[in-house]
């Protein structure tokens, strides 16, 4: 059944996604602003926001156990189908990404820049200074956000039931969203202990459903390197695994220079499609692992 239900809750993810409904990201916010409160002088700490995700996620591992103590198990898929739907998603990017094309098939790179900024992270808005810078860092961000939202829940969902996904969910919430910034280093770092395998296991991935030969040569190495980050190891692989130099503006514009001004959306369309492609093995490595029984 576990297969069942992210099946089902990725397809109807993917439908809301069209229509950009059902974030769940204004309800992250507004847990933790109200579960914030009072808490002056103590910014840094992060037990109270550590507490917000772990009790539900504690509850939702007790109600699971007792379900299958009593031979109720299945009541328990139609909360896990629904908590699914809302843990995955990024809901508004595929609108973003549209509009950011066509602005740089244009030649507006202000317009395309205006578009995406709010997507970005902060760090990374004063780093896109260029055009290639800017498109790295969109890249780069769009791969890290499908990875935690989609990617990081179904791993940790089969690995540990809903209460695992929802916890590790609930950390990327919690680095993003937390309100007191100084106690979002240490959810960063909560994150990249949970994305660490996950992430390598996607790097992976891009290797089958792309490139093999290119992502060998030069992704594989980075499998083992325990000082990236998920943004450097997604990026390097997927740069890696991606023909046609989707991942290095620089290279194209002095190959192709005539074609440059369709590079964006050829990029960006690249990416969307290493993506569905990884998923599309990841469903499959669930099916043969519900068919060895292992799940």
């Amino acid at each position: 059944m576990v297969l069942v239900v992210f099946l089902l809750a990725y397809l109807v993810r993917r439908k809301l996604e069209a229509v950009s409904a059902w974030s769940s990201e204004a309800l992250w916010r507004s847990a933790f602003k109200r579960g914030s409160t009072g808490s002056s002088g103590n910014e840094a700490g992060r037990w109270k926001g550590l507490s917000i995700v772990l009790v539900p996620s504690l509850m939702l591992a007790a109600g699971e156990y007792y379900l299958h103590t009593i031979g109720w198990r299945m009541a328990a898929y139609p909360l896990e189908f629904l908590l699914m739907v809302l843990l995955m998603g990024v809901p508004g990017w595929r609108a973003r990404l549209e509009v950011y094309s066509q602005s740089w098939a244009r030649g507006d790179m202000q317009s395309a820049w205006h578009h995406v900024m709010d997507s970005l992270p902060a760090e990374e808005r004063g780093a896109a200074t260029s055009p290639d810078e800017m498109h790295l860092a969109l890249s780069r961000t769009l791969l890290v956000n499908v990875f935690e939202r989609f990617f990081l829940v179904a791993f940790w969902y089969a690995v540990g039931g809903i209460a695992v996904a929802f916890f590790a969910r609930g950390i990327i919430a919690l680095r993003d969203h937390w309100p007191h910034a100084a106690a979002r280093p240490g959810f960063s770092r909560l994150a990249e202990i949970l994305n660490w395998l996950p992430s390598r296991l996607l790097s992976f991935t891009f290797g089958v459903a792309g490139d093999l030969a290119g992502w060998m040569k030069e992704g594989k190495r980075m499998l083992f390197d325990f000082t990236l980050k998920t943004s450097q190891l997604l990026m390097g692989a997927a740069g890696a695994a991606l023909t046609g130099y989707a991942l290095e503006p620089e290279r194209f514009s002095k190959i192709h220079p005539e074609e440059w001004a369709s590079f964006g959306g050829r990029s960006l369309e690249a990416i969307r499609d290493l993506l569905n492609r990884s998923m599309l093995v990841w469903i499959c490595i669930l099916a043969l692992l519900v068919i060895a029984g292992v799940l």
